[in-house]
C-alpha cells in the first residue's frame, strides 16, 4: 500500500519498479494507491496503469486528509493476509520487502523497518538538521509513550492481518504523527514487533517543516497518551472501522 500526495513526479516509476518486482516474485499480492486529494495527476497516473495491470487498485481520500489517514485507509481497504505501506520516494527499496516478511514468518505481527539499527545501510543520510530533530522526537517517544524502537517513523512496515484489524481502526491521528500511534496500539494489544534494519536512502521533496510538523508530532504524542488514559483506545476495533472510513465498514470488518 502506498499513501500518495502530489506525487506525479515519481509515482509512475515508483508502481512500474513495485509492480515488477512482484511480479518476478510469483506472488498473489495486489497495490494499492490511495490518493490524499493530490491536485496533480496521480489519480490518473494510477487509473491508467491499472488498465494493464489487474493486481493494482485506486482508493481516494474525501480530499487532502493526511499521511495518517490515507494509510489507515489503505490498510483497511486491503485484502490480503499481510500488509505493508511503503512510501512513494521507496526510500526502502520494494527489495527491502522479505526482511519484513521474513520477520513476520518467525513470530512477528508487526515488522517495520528501521533505519538507525545499522546505519551503515543509509545509502544517503538525512540533512544533519533532520537528523537531531529525530533524534529528539525519539527520546520523546521513549519518555512518553515507552516505545523503546531505534526508529519509528521509516515508512516501511508490514502487518499481519490480525493486527492490522485490531490496530488501524483505533487509530486517530491523521498526520505526521500516526506512526507511534500504531506503535503503541500494537504494543498496548500485545502484539510482537520486531525492528528490522533495511537499506534506506534520504529522498528530496519531503513536505515534513522540522519545527511546525515537529511540534504538532509532539502534541501527537501527548494526544496519545490521553486517548489511551481516557479509554479511546479500549473500543471494539470491528465497530470502529465502521465509523472510520467512508462508505461503511472496511473488507473483513
Amino acid at each position: 500500500m502506498i499513501p500518495a500526495y502530489n506525487e506525479g513526479a515519481r509515482l509512475g516509476a515508483t508502481l512500474a519498479k513495485v509492480l515488477a518486482y512482484l511480479r518476478l516474485q510469483k506472488w498473489d499480492a495486489e497495490v494499492v494507491v490511495v490518493n490524499d486529494g493530490s491536485r496533480d495527476n496521480t489519480a490518473g497516473i494510477v487509473r491508467e496503469l491499472a488498465q494493464t495491470n489487474a493486481e493494482l487498485r485506486l482508493v481516494e481520500n474525501p480530499g487532502n486528509r493526511g499521511k495518517g489517514y490515507s494509510v489507515r485507509h489503505g490498510m483497511l481497504s486491503a485484502n490480503a493476509p499481510i500488509v505493508l505501506f511503503s512510501d512513494a520516494d521507496l526510500s526502502s527499496p520494494i527489495e527491502e520487502m522479505p526482511k519484513l516478511l521474513q520477520a513476520l514468518h518467525n513470530g512477528a505481527e508487526v515488522a517495520i523497518g528501521s533505519r538507525w539499527l545499522r546505519t551503515e545501510l543509509q545509502t544517503q543520510r538525512q540533512p544533519f538538521h533532520r537528523q537531531v530533530f529525530g533524534r529528539i522526537f525519539n527520546l520523546l517517544l521513549r519518555t512518553i509513550l515507552g516505545l523503546q524502537f531505534a526508529d519509528t517513523q521509516c515508512g516501511f512496515k508490514a502487518f499481519t492481518r490480525r493486527a492490522m484489524q485490531t490496530i488501524f481502526p483505533l487509530q486517530r491521528i491523521e498526520r505526521w504523527g500516526f506512526d507511534p500511534e500504531i506503535l503503541f496500539l500494537a504494543r498496548k494489544f500485545g502484539f510482537a514487533v520486531k525492528e528490522v534494519p533495511v537499506l534506506w536512502g534520504h529522498s528530496g521533496g519531503t513536505r515534513i517543516h522540522p519545527l511546525k510538523d515537529g511540534s504538532r508530532m509532539f502534541l501527537d504524542m501527548l494526544r496519545i497518551r490521553w486517548y489511551d488514559l481516557t479509554g479511546k483506545y479500549d473500543a471494539n476495533p470491528a465497530a470502529s472501522a465502521a465509523a472510520t472510513l467512508p462508505g461503511g465498514p472496511a473488507p473483513g470488518a
